[in-house]
């Protein structure tokens, strides 16, 4: 007999803001092959030359400028969102965590008990990438290798063009867009360029070319920036932004290697410099507002634009709990609760 369940999978968060408690979380991640996609021996000596003995005490001290009483405030909008799809569907809702806890092998024991054998997962990544929604898809299907073969799954594809989901963008966006502005910045998380080119089958179309994510090609299927591109295409032309009061940039690098480009701290100076005034930004690839969206772009971007004579910088806040993307997330649910059983 056929039962179903939900499982929603974000990225993670330390347990607290303690330096032990970042150091293990950023090990556990940094150690993940699709985020430092080195040999075992490389990304081992990166970790522990250059990343661990630094990285942690100042990444705590980033995280204890957002920290909330009950925890981390990505945790708390994931398990909000939960708490809201739960009161949307009479089929079990999970939740887990790439990263820390809970984790998906501690989740995914807990499905298993309780006789679920047809699985929705929901990677809460609107983007493609090998660092975000692909290491989910990898780590699920691996767990489940590992812990049992009575769950047959299904994968919510990435959803960066949906109309629902691109609505749900505009609405969170509506209260910010009909005040005055200078620009809207589309900023995104950055990958490095490598990762456009391992992700793309061909391993000959990726960044080949200036406009290669305009030239259709099956790598946008798996290609980060071509579907971030996208993303603000049916952005702006639905919410009719004109094309010169808006821009795309991508934050959050490490390390030296080329990353993708524009970079949003340069770009937040450099337009301040050049006379905007009154800067709106989004980030569009994180649907719960976490220490990139609330430290990175709320606190240190704004001071950066601030710095170099802008004058009134807003942060849209990621979806989290607004009723638009509950609703996308319920009828994605929806479907699947009403499709055939396998």
């Amino acid at each position: 007999m056929s039962k179903k369940g939900v499982l929603l999978i974000n990225l993670g968060s330390p347990n607290s803001t303690k330096v032990s408690d970042v150091r293990k979380y950023l090990k556990e991640f940094l150690s993940d092959p699709r985020v430092i996609d080195t040999s075992a021996i490389m990304r081992s000596l990166v970790l522990n030359l250059f990343i661990l003995p630094f990285r942690p005490k100042n990444t705590a001290d980033a995280y204890s400028r957002i920290w909330e009483k009950e925890g981390s405030p990505l945790i708390l909008m994931s398990k909000k969102q939960q708490h809201l799809l739960k009161e949307k569907t009479d089929i079990p809702i999970y939740l887990s965590m790439r990263y820390g806890s809970p984790s998906i092998s501690e989740t995914l024991i807990d499905i298993e008990s309780d006789g679920i054998n047809e699985l929705f997962i929901i990677p809460l990544y609107p983007h493609y990438a090998m660092s975000s929604y692909e290491t989910v898809e990898v780590k699920v299907n691996d767990e489940l290798k590992r812990l049992t073969n009575n769950i047959s799954t299904k994968f919510l594809p990435p959803f960066y063009n949906h109309p629902e989901y691109i609505d749900a963008l505009i609405k969170r966006s509506e209260p910010f867009l009909k005040n005055e502005f200078d620009l809207l910045l589309f900023s995104f998380h950055g990958i490095p360029e490598r990762h456009l080119r391992k992700s793309d089958p061909s391993h000959s179309h990726c960044l080949t070319c200036e406009n290669c994510c305009e030239v259709s090609n099956p790598a946008h299927a798996t290609c980060y920036r071509h579907q971030c591109f996208q993303t603000v295409k049916y952005f702006v032309t639905k919410a009719n932004i004109p094309k010169d009061k808006y821009a795309i940039s991508f934050q959050s690098r490490l390390g030296r290697d080329p990353w993708l480009k524009p970079y949003t701290d340069f770009e937040l100076k450099r337009f301040a410099e050049e006379g905007t005034k009154k800067l709106l930004i989004i980030s569009p690839a994180f649907v719960s507002d976490c220490l990139e969206t609330l430290e990175e772009l709320g606190m240190e971007g704004k001071e950066i634009f601030e710095s170099a004579g802008g004058q009134n910088y807003q942060l849209i806040p990621c979806l989290n709990d607004h009723p638009s993307w509950i609703n996308y997330l319920s009828n994605q649910i929806e479907n699947f609760k009403n499709s055939n059983s396998n």
